[in-house]
């Protein structure tokens, strides 16, 4: 098989299992949370964890691949991610389950962008949209399994066994990396900023930290403001550092390219809106609507099933009207999707709920399928290490958002009806306020030119093709 196949393959044996293990623990988490304990909305902690521990580590993916390899990392980063899910199978609290989701965000934050800069070195950019097809395909099958599968172990079995189906997906990726990986390295490499790291570090943590903390009062008032002040600052500090050092662990002075700063600044703020739908979804349908695990995951699984539908002809569809074009419309057609959500009822018909998530599961997969790739439309080879992380990091930063986010809104309409639990009704204002964010993007995206990453999509080779010759 060529390069633009088998590569992407693999790495989305690491694609699988993370996808798998995120929205079986979404479907699950009601569950999780009457078993430790705790509020459902609490769990959001558990989520952000995560989220927040890929943001923080990513930056040195691209570094540690560039100094020990990158077959390496990924083998590495698959173990220790098995490490953190056989921990959230043995938790027995919120904070040692919290502390498990992190030991997971971080092989997560080195598997997934090592393979994915594996494919940027080994592929070329006219066969880019291809790979990443190739790599997308074989992923979405775990959030197709995911919802169903997560439902079938939480409503029949212990929830605790959801984690352990991590470990046979992650030896079959050691064995595939170690047959099929090349150990890429760059030969000469800058030295890690360390203390820009530190920074970033600290300042995504606790941010973060004190943005999932509000609301429900899972720390002290004063304790999430601090943490809200010390992380902004932090990151105040590393905007000036990064300009003042030669190599810094996330260059900024990438956003110069008007294609990869429309990727990340339009693809955070589309990933805002859609981050918060494996938190608010099935939330909504087994707390307000009273559905048990299973019935929610084999409603839920429909925006994956339509994600891989339509994965195929994506590469089509660009060929043929451009980036931009695609960017924009299908923005606001997927945030209109997301807003539907909201106005779902317990007395509407499954099957229509289903249809409904399905045809957005559609458009979401098209425009991430434009992000991604436009984002190294216009960067040279020696660039790809640093897009890649400070893409991944934008792309973590704003799932975690979204989660955030979702949880104040759904915490604010209750408040606003002058109450503490979560009923139905409260979901259509969350619903609404994650989709206007998630339409937002529509203003990055209008910037781009016409034919912004026209070598890309192959619209640029269509063209020159259906010129008759002289």
């Amino acid at each position: 098989m060529r390069a633009s196949r088998i590569v992407p393959l693999v790495v989305a044996t690491a694609l699988f299992m993370e996808n798998t293990d995120s929205t079986v623990i979404a479907t699950a988490l009601p569950t999780i949370a009457e078993s430790l304990g705790e509020d459902p909305i609490a769990l959001k902690l558990a989520l952000t964890s995560y989220l927040v521990s890929l943001a923080i580590f990513i930056p040195i993916s691209g570094w540690m691949a560039d100094r020990y390899g990158a077959r390496t990392v990924f083998r590495a980063a698959l173990a220790v991610f098995m490490a953190g899910s056989l921990a959230c199978a043995a938790s027995n609290g919120l904070g040692w389950f919290v502390a498990a989701r992190f030991l997971q965000g971080i092989g997560g934050a080195m598997m997934v962008p090592v393979g994915r800069l594996v494919i940027l070195r080994s592929v070329p950019k006219a066969e880019l949209v291809t790979a990443l097809a190739y790599l997308t395909i074989p992923a979405l099958i775990g959030p197709i399994m995911g919802p169903p599968l997560g439902g079938l172990i939480t409503t029949w079995l212990d929830w605790r066994w959801i984690f352990l189906i991590n470990i046979p997906i992650g030896l079959i990726g050691i064995g595939l990396a170690t047959a099929f990986f090349e150990d890429i390295r760059e030969p000469e490499r800058p030295p890690l900023d360390v203390s820009g790291f530190l920074m970033l570090a600290l300042g995504l943590a606790t941010l973060m930290l004190g943005l999932a903390s509000t609301g429900r009062h899972l720390l002290p008032d004063w304790l999430s403001w601090s943490c809200l002040g010390v992380g902004a600052a932090l990151l105040v500090l590393y905007l000036r550092h990064s300009r003042a050092v030669a190599h810094p662990v996330l260059r900024l002075d990438l956003f110069r390219h008007p294609t990869f700063r429309a990727s990340v600044v339009g693809g955070s703020l589309f990933r805002i809106g859609t981050g918060a739908i494996p938190f608010l979804l099935p939330l909504m349908l087994q707390i307000g609507f009273g559905l048990d695990p299973l019935q929610s995951g084999l409603i839920t699984f429909a925006a994956a099933a339509g994600a891989m539908f339509v994965k195929t002809v994506g590469p089509r569809i660009l060929r043929t009207f451009g980036f931009r074009r695609v960017m924009v419309t299908n923005a606001v057609l997927a945030a209109c999707f997301l807003a539907v959500n909201g106005l779902f009822t317990a007395q509407t018909p499954h099957w229509l709920i289903i249809a409904l998530l399905f045809v957005g599961g559609c458009l979401r997969s098209v425009q991430f399928t434009c992000v991604n790739a436009i984002a190294y439309a216009d960067l040279e080879s020696r660039d790809m290490s640093a897009g890649t992380s400070l893409a991944s990091v934008a792309q973590q930063i704003s799932l975690s958002l979204g989660v955030t986010i979702g949880a104040l809104a759904l915490e604010a309409a209750a408040g606003w009806h002058g109450r503490t639990a979560i009923r139905a009704e409260d979901f259509a204002p969350a619903f609404l306020a994650v989709a206007l964010i998630s339409g937002a993007s529509v203003l990055a995206f209008r910037r781009l030119a016409p034919d912004a990453g026209a070598e890309v999509s192959g619209q640029r080779l269509a063209a020159k093709v259906s010129v008759p010759a002289r």
